[in-house]
């Protein structure tokens, strides 16, 4: 199991209602609206590596609003 964590920027007042469909998409575990350098940071659990990169080159990045995303893969 890959666990990881992915910080999302939003437009301007983009970030509720992204919240909402970055929580649909099937492999996000958890999200939630942040303060802080980013807007929303979401929780990912897939099989492996390569389903990560599909969820944030994808799925992730492909959600109109998004500005800018970073990836961080737990290492425990």
């Amino acid at each position: 199991m890959v666990h990881a964590f992915i910080m999302v920027k939003t437009a301007a007042g983009k970030s509720e209602g992204l919240l909402e469909s970055i929580r649909g998409l099937g492999s996000v575990a958890e999200a939630h609206i942040v303060a802080g350098n980013y807007d929303i940071i979401a929780e990912v659990d897939t099989e492996e590596v390569y389903e990560i990169l599909k969820a944030v080159s994808s799925d992730v990045q492909g959600l109109e609003g998004v500005t800018d995303t970073k990836t961080y893969i737990a290492m425990d």
